[in-house]
This record gives structure tokens, C-alpha cells and sequence, in this order.
């Protein structure tokens, strides 16, 4: 059978649900995912399989009114992540409604050449009256190719659009190996799970103040792993939340990162992590290399 292989760009308001989404088309996780917004930083591209087709998903960063200079580059980065795509795909989410952040995408949207789906996520927690209200609302506003009803967190309806997106590629050669579920090297998925650990076990108390250096990321003799991360925090206050009382807080991020991380590789992995202070690293060139971001003035 021949063979099919394309990009799908997932765009969308912070929170509706992105991350979710692709890790379910994936089969696994490949995105991080907490209850804050702005979760995902940098595209990252999750890879998954239907039948013969290969389809490229590319996870973007929220679209919001960018206000600090992380902002500009986190919504540069998800633009950028659109460009090319084969099917631009609106996660809107569907409890949440219609509101100015949603409209705005749309008008980003209106007189694009690609195809375009309109995906309504959390059809399990929304009003199901309201749901089609939202549809007809939006289609309204930008006339979507197609529209669909999922709940990414119970996989409800996600295999029809898995299925949608795959009738939707062109015929090619597969980009990636049949194995291979993202394009994030292990270094990088490994400061992305512990920063996913920071935000769901540090909730409000540190909101966007943080960021994950990998210093050093070897393999061992034995198979496994050893990393070293640094936390870089703006203030000493924020150091010591991230302690936790008697460093109980960092320990319990790290027992539970690793965790995840020895599942994901499948070897046992060594995780060290250190907390600094580096006021404005939000400002430095470099950190914003490690993190995958463009430098934006």
C-alpha cells in the first residue's frame, strides 16, 4: 500500500487543551500537560500512525497577547509551527466557550490556504446544547473544513479525527521510524518533565518563574542514566518554595520525575537536580536556546 505522510498544526487559546490532544493521537505521552496555561514553551512534534499513514503533529504554544519578551517568542513559536502544515487544526475548548481569545485566532486564520478543522475539546465536562451553539458560532466566523467533538482526556472521538487527519495527508514516504513518537530528544523531554512536576506540584505559588537547565545528560556503563538539571528561579523566595521545608519539595519533584522519565525511556535514570537564583533569566539568549525558542526583539 502506498504510503502517506504529512504535518498537522494544533493551534489554540492556552488551556484548551493541546498537549492532551496530541499525546492521545500519539498513543502516549509525548507533550507535557498540567491545569496552568501556557504549558508548552516550544513546538515540539508528536508522531503518530494510522494504517499508512504518518502524521507529523506539531504541539504549539498557546496564542495569547504576548506582554514580556518569553510571551513574543512562545507565540512566535506557535505561528512558526503553523507554517507548511497540511491541516491546520482549532482546539478551542469546548466548556469555555467562544471568547476573545478564540475570536482572534479565527481572524489570524481567515484567508489561510490550508484546510482547516475546527476541533471542540472537553465535549465531557461541556454543555452539550451549548457545544453546538459554539460550533455554528465559529463556523460562522471562519467557514472550517471540518468539525469535531472530542474529549482528549477520555479519547472520546479522537480516533475519527485521527482518522480525518490521515484521509487529509498527501502521499509520501514516512519522515520518522515506525517506533519514533516525537522529535524531542531525551535531554529535552527530560527538562520538560521536570518542569511539568514544578507546575503540578507547585500550583500558583510559582507561576511562570521558573525554567530547566540541563547541565550535563551522560549514559552509564550500566545502561542508564545520569542528569543533572538546574531550576533557575528570579528570586530567593522562589528558591526556597521549590526547596520545600527541609528540601522535602525538590525530593518529591525528583522522585516523581524520575519516575516518569524510567517509564518513558524504559532504563533506570539518576536525577540530580540543584536550584539557582539567575534574576532575569527570562532575558538571557541562551536559556532561551535551551528551551527551543527564537530570540525575538
Amino acid at each position: 500500500m502506498t504510503q502517506s505522510c504529512g504535518l498537522v498544526a494544533i493551534v489554540g487559546a492556552p488551556n484548551a487543551g493541546k498537549s492532551t490532544l496530541v499525546n492521545a493521537l500519539v498513543g502516549q505521552k509525548v507533550a507535557i500537560v498540567s491545569p496552568k496555561a501556557q504549558t508548552t514553551r516550544a513546538r515540539l512534534m508528536g508522531v503518530a500512525i494510522e494504517d499508512q499513514t504518518q502524521l507529523l503533529l506539531v504541539d504549539t504554544p498557546g496564542i495569547f497577547e504576548p506582554k514580556r519578551r518569553l510571551d513574543r517568542a512562545m507565540v512566535a513559536a506557535a505561528w512558526g509551527g503553523a507554517e507548511g502544515a497540511d491541516v491546520l487544526a482549532l482546539v478551542v475548548d469546548g466548556k469555555g466557550g467562544v471568547g476573545a481569545k478564540v475570536t482572534a485566532i479565527i481572524e489570524s486564520l481567515v484567508g489561510r490556504p490550508e484546510p482547516t478543522y475546527l476541533i471542540l475539546n472537553k465535549v465531557d465536562v461541556a454543555d452539550k446544547p451549548k457545544l453546538l451553539l459554539h460550533a455554528e458560532r465559529l463556523n460562522a466566523l471562519l467557514p472550517f473544513t471540518e468539525t469535531f467533538f472530542v474529549s482528549a482526556g477520555t479519547g472520546d472521538g479522537v480516533a475519527e479525527l485521527k482518522t480525518a487527519f490521515a484521509a487529509a495527508m498527501p502521499e509520501g514516504p514516512w519522515h520518522y521510524p515506525e517506533d519514533q513518537v516525537s522529535d524531542a530528544s531525551e535531554r529535552s523531554l527530560a527538562a520538560e518533565v521536570t518542569r511539568e512536576q514544578l507546575y503540578l506540584q507547585l500550583h500558583a505559588e510559582l507561576p511562570y518563574a521558573s525554567t530547566i537547565e540541563t547541565e550535563t545528560y551522560a549514559e552509564r556503563d550500566d545502561g542508564s542514566v545520569e542528569i543533572h538539571q538546574q531550576i533557575l528561579v528570579e528570586r530567593p523566595t522562589q528558591r526556597a518554595i521549590v526547596l520545600g521545608k527541609g528540601g522535602a519539595r525538590i525530593r518529591e519533584i525528583g522522585a516523581r520525575a524520575r519516575a516518569e522519565l524510567a517509564g518513558i525511556m524504559g532504563k533506570p535514570v539518576h536525577l540530580y537536580l540543584h536550584v539557582k537564583v539567575k534574576p532575569g533569566w527570562d532575558e538571557d539568549r541562551e536559556t532561551y536556546r535551551d528551551i527551543g525558542l527564537d530570540w525575538v526583539e
